[in-house]
């Protein structure tokens, strides 16, 4: 398995060339890319050639509308390791480019998906689009192929819960702190990650030291205290309790991620971490005193302890 960098134009390696595709942001690699890489998978292996998924990096909407970019939910690293999992051979990560989106949509496919890629197989979505102001859809796309002799594929959307699978969904459960929400429609638990700066030391103070992440890399949940599986450096997972929010106790407003690792003794400033938010276990709450705020964590602590058990 390979993820291959491209420019528009830049020849590709024979691993990305002449391969069944599926094209799209991916963003979270929820349980409807998930479907869509396993038929593609199907359609890759019924021709003989590879599966191959076209990611854009950055995102469209960081150039088209930047104001309008949210936090993503997954890195272009993970998102590439989550889509092999899910049974692409390999991921070409298209770098997102001003001539790229420029682009009208017929074009778009002759250039792209003809001449660069020289696919043998598309397999897309029920929703996609694209091309220049996103003019190029499933019409388009299927008489593109057929024109071609390229074997068109599309999927139906997937649904958890009575509704459609989305990253959208995904994004506003855990902006209000519904991790299992998430994780239903994600298939996982959810994963953020983040760099560990220091902190006020205040959790060590009360005996319960905790990592400070600093410039997470995706979308921070909602305010709340969360069972986690934090994964260091190493390549060692320990279970924990994080808080994130502000800190009223203390009159501190910004929001912090704060994890705390059960059972673990060291120093980890500097280090880059991921958190997967497995369960959440409470509002963000003030106390009367550190010592009633010690007390709650402790019962946190114990009651993630269960959890991830």
């Amino acid at each position: 398995m390979a993820t291959v960098y491209l420019n528009l134009g830049e020849q590709t390696s024979t691993i990305s060339r002449g391969a069944a595709i599926a094209i799209g942001n991916f963003d979270g690699v929820h349980r409807g890319h998930s479907a869509l890489v396993a038929r593609l998978r199907t359609t890759a292996d019924r021709i003989g050639v590879p599966a191959v998924v076209v990611i854009f990096e950055p995102h469209p909407i960081a150039l088209l509308a930047p104001e309008r970019l949210r936090p993503l939910l997954t890195t272009p690293d993970d998102r590439a390791e989550l889509l092999q999992r899910a049974g692409a051979d390999h991921v070409v990560i298209l770098r997102t480019t001003p001539a790229l989106l420029r682009l009208e949509a017929r074009e778009f496919l002759d250039t792209v998906l003809g001449k660069q890629l020289e696919v043998k197989a598309v397999v897309e979505g029920f929703n996609f689009r694209f091309g220049r102001d996103r003019a190029g859809d499933l019409q388009l796309l299927g008489e593109w192929c057929r024109q071609r002799g390229i074997r068109f594929v599309t999927v139906d959307r997937k649904t958890v819960d009575c509704a459609a699978v989305s990253s959208s969904r995904v994004r506003t459960a855990l902006e209000s702190g519904d991790s299992a929400a998430a994780a239903r429609l994600l298939g996982r638990p959810y994963r953020l990650r983040g760099t560990v700066g220091s902190g006020a030391r205040r959790g060590r103070s009360l005996g319960f030291p905790t990592a400070n992440l600093i410039d997470p890399a995706t979308l921070v949940p909602g305010d709340g205290v969360y069972a986690v599986r934090v994964m260091l450096e190493d390549g060692s997972t320990w279970p924990g309790a994080a808080n994130v929010g502000p800190n009223p106790t203390f009159g501190e407003h910004a929001r912090k991620v704060e994890a705390h690792l059960i059972g673990f003794d060291g120093d980890l400033v500097g280090q880059s971490i991921a958190a997967d938010f497995v369960a959440r276990l409470r509002d963000t709450q003030t106390f009367a005193s550190a010592d009633d705020l010690a007390a709650q964590l402790r019962t946190d602590i114990e009651q993630a302890r269960r959890v991830l058990s």
